[in-house]
């Protein structure tokens, strides 16, 4: 199994305010100790801890008031899933604390407007994958429907049945000795059909995102495309952009000091 890079490190230092928050190191209705408290305890910049508490924030699991501090307003996060994306490392994250629970493979002779999607020839013969993704652990509904689409190329890639949290391009990458240089994502709006709204445990014509990535190769060739279908409520996205000055090290880089 490949093994996963690095996370920044304001999501390990979240991930550890997590972990004390369930084990009730910080009680619910305390306050947290301080950022600069936490900069010494951590060894981190006040970027870092400031990111940190950031999650722990659109979690639900603390809020921040000017004055007062840091509290603790619940020992569990809200439910649903939230993505933080700034590259190629989040979306592995992303598979990595979920899991792909794969329901149907099947090989389709592509046609019409998914030619144009998937770049392809009429008659092309594409393995498709109907599956649910999953937070890991959790008894809740599936987070979304997942419709993926992998080239004639690929269409032997094996370790494909039951969950996993292996990314379906990795496995390519690695079975083919392919590389992914490129993600294309687009999110649009959907209400959900009576089929997917079954699948999901969801409200037939609720409102949904649908968000469809495109992997491409160092030929710019179209690997697979994945669509994402996701009920209101149970995902939201989250981006940050930062502008980049002349003569400074990478966008949002932190090395924790």
């Amino acid at each position: 199994m490949p093994s996963m890079p690095p996370q920044p490190r304001y999501r390990q230092v979240a991930q550890t305010l997590i972990n004390e928050i369930e084990s009730g190191r910080y009680p619910v209705g305390e306050l947290m100790p301080t950022e600069m408290e936490l900069c010494g305890q951590f060894g981190a910049s006040r970027f870092t801890v400031r990111e940190a508490i950031k999650q722990l924030v659109e979690m639900g699991l603390v809020s921040r008031q000017a004055g007062v501090g840091t509290k603790v307003l619940s020992a569990a996060a809200l439910p649903g899933y939230r993505q933080v994306m700034q590259g190629m490392t989040d979306l592995q994250q992303y598979s990595a604390d979920t899991e792909l629970d794969i329901k149907d493979a099947k090989m389709v002779a592509v046609s019409g407007a998914l030619c144009r999607q998937l770049g392809a020839k009429p008659g092309e013969s594409w393995l498709r994958l109907d599956c649910l993704r999953r937070v890991k652990a959790q008894k809740t509904p599936p987070i979304c429907f997942v419709e993926i689409y992998i080239h004639p190329a690929f269409r032997a890639v094996h370790h494909l049945g039951g969950r996993s949290a292996v990314p379906i391009y990795l496995r390519i990458e690695e079975q083919f000795g392919e590389k992914i240089v490129e993600v294309q994502q687009q999110i649009r709006s959907v209400a959900l059909s009576d089929g997917l709204a079954a699948k999901l445990q969801a409200k037939p014509g609720s409102p949904a995102l649908l968000i469809t990535r495109t992997y491409y190769n160092g030929r710019h060739e179209i690997i697979e495309v994945a669509a994402s279908t996701h009920p209101a409520g149970r995902f939201s996205y989250s981006q940050t952009f930062r502008h980049e000055w002349r003569g400074a090290g990478p966008a949002g880089e932190d090395n924790g000091t």
